[in-house]
């Protein structure tokens, strides 16, 4: 892990739970400051209570990126990307974590717990947050991704 401390939100859906307290115990470990917006159980909750605060969160600056939890990914990812100034990512596998920094400057890393392992989690939320923003070629289309006023 890079030895920058990252300010980092983070949450889950019920389905989620499990994962991110795996991922969140890892980030710790990295000395990562870490905002945890629910949920706080395995009990049957709804995504957006928690990942519209977190968006917002990331999106007004007070976090320098975010992580979504649910079963499939595509809840939260879908949730999160509603916000402006968010470019979530579904990353099942570490290439794509590497791709979703280096060629779109996502900010908010979305996983599918019912789909990878929490050594997979970990590996890819690593490759994330390590991973630098390319620039070039790359930046006119994330401006067009941010200057969307639809």
């Amino acid at each position: 892990m890079s030895s920058k401390r990252q300010k980092i939100a983070i949450a889950s859906d019920h389905a989620g739970y499990e994962l991110k307290r795996t991922v969140t115990e890892f980030l710790l470990k990295e000395n990562h400051e870490i905002k945890d917006f629910g949920t706080d159980s395995i009990d049957s909750c709804d995504y957006p209570d928690f990942a519209h605060p977190l968006a917002e969160a990331v999106s007004d600056g007070s976090y320098d990126f975010g992580i979504v939890i649910c079963g499939s990914g595509n809840g939260v990812n879908m949730t999160v990307n509603k916000h402006q100034k968010i470019r979530g990512a579904l990353c099942w596998g570490p290439k794509l974590a590497f791709f979703a920094r280096a060629h779109n400057n996502a900010n908010v890393l979305a996983l599918p717990s019912r789909f990878i392992s929490p050594t997979e989690a970990i590996l890819i939320t690593k490759i994330f947050l390590e991973t630098a923003f390319e620039g070039g070629r790359h930046q006119n289309r994330v401006d067009k991704i941010i200057s969307c006023n639809i």
